[in-house]
């Protein structure tokens, strides 16, 4: 069965995350890409060497690309570049601003060659504007964009534990050029596309600014949630963690009735509404610690079941790798297999096949006999 984008050829410089990730969606959902590497390779092919000796931040991202090794410094490198340009279909880079067109590589000049062609620009805080040159990295976004003010507990600000601001400007780079892809189809344009991180993440932060600014700024309450109550962790008799999430009236009082069985709370006015929880949050929350404090985690999982209350255990990475529903993908790297969580997606009556993680430079003689100037 052919994938969607099979037939399209994308020519990516990047490095570290957010770029990958973007061209990592475009490879596997069939279109060709060529990354292109330093000679020093993709920073974050060292990033660690915990997947029998690859990066796992590079095994994760990287998989169905082929790797070529260019000296953009060297006019015959450059060549080799613009040839590929002038038969791709999507250029995504994430160099800093500026940096691809001191290359002689300007957007505004590629898309007046080849009119066709997409141009997708990953950057940290976008090509103009007061920050535009500064040095950006995921973590230095969090902090920037609000997000580590709102993560964690009252002690500290904290860093969400994966690359969001990261992941997040990928993804919206991926779903751009799909769209960029289909307006194509109809008016046989390419375009040029600026997805900066912040921005990204600023999108992600628009609730808790719209709280903040309705006069109820978010406070760091770890994992519980600022808006609603019951939304929490609370302590089995066993010592078992268990997070459960009300999320309206009616869940709230089937709680109170079977869970924490207390009919005269379930009745209660003080509590009948999220917005009477909130304002009782010590008391609310309390009611519910102390009937998980009285149950062992193994009746209580299953009464919470029962009354279709949403709830979850919070498992470390150890648990994770034995999920019941994690599924897996075996991907080839140049040190062997490894095996990563599944993409989301799930094609109905399709297996999706993913490509090998390449080596540095491995396709590097193919392209350049194939792009070379004639």
């Amino acid at each position: 069965m052919a994938l969607p984008l099979e037939g399209l050829l994308v020519v990516s410089i990047e490095q570290a995350v957010a770029a990958p990730t973007c061209s990592c969606k475009l490879a596997d959902a069939g279109a060709r890409v060529i990354k292109v590497e330093r000679p020093e390779g993709d920073f974050a092919r060292r990033y660690d060497d915990l997947v029998h000796g690859e990066s796992a931040y590079f095994v994760w991202l990287n998989r169905g690309k082929q790797s070529v090794v260019l000296d953009l410094g060297k006019p015959e490198d450059k060549a080799v570049l613009e040839a590929m340009l002038a038969k791709a279909d999507v250029f995504v880079q994430n160099l800093k601003p500026g940096a691809i067109a001191k290359l002689g590589f300007a957007v505004a000049r590629l898309r007046k060659d080849y009119p066709r062609l997409i141009c997708c620009s990953i950057s940290g805080y976008g090509e103009s504007g007061p920050y535009a040159q500064r040095k950006a990295y995921d973590m230095l976004i969090q902090a920037e964009s609000g997000l580590s003010s709102i993560t964690g507990g009252p002690e500290a600000p904290a860093r969400a534990g994966v690359s969001v601001c990261d992941i997040a400007a990928g993804m919206n780079a991926y779903e751009a050029i799909l769209e960029a892809l289909l307006a194509r189809a109809a008016t046989g344009e390419g375009a040029a596309i600026s997805i900066s991180m912040f921005d990204a993440m600023a999108d992600w932060m628009a609730v808790p600014l719209l709280q903040h600014e309705g006069g109820n700024t978010p406070t760091r309450i770890g994992l519980a949630h600022i808006s609603i109550s019951p939304y929490g962790t609370f302590k089995t008799k066993d010592g078992i963690d268990i997070l459960i999430s009300v999320q309206n009236d009616r869940e709230w009082r089937v709680l109170a009735e079977h869970v924490i069985g207390d009919k005269r709370l379930a009745a209660d006015p003080n509590f009948a509404t999220n917005v009477e929880r909130v304002k009782r949050r010590a008391e609310t929350d309390g009611r519910v610690a102390a009937a998980f404090a009285a149950m062992d985690a193994a009746p209580l999982v299953e009464m919470l079941a029962r009354y279709d209350i949403a709830f979850g255990v919070i498992n470390d990475l150890d648990l994770l790798a034995r999920h019941p529903h994690l599924r897996r993908v075996t991907i080839g790297t140049p040190s062997g297999p490894a095996s990563v969580p599944a993409p989301a997606a799930i094609h109905d009556g399709a297996t999706r096949r993913y490509g090998s993680v390449a080596a540095l430079g491995e396709h590097s003689d193919l392209i350049r006999r194939e792009f070379s100037a004639k």
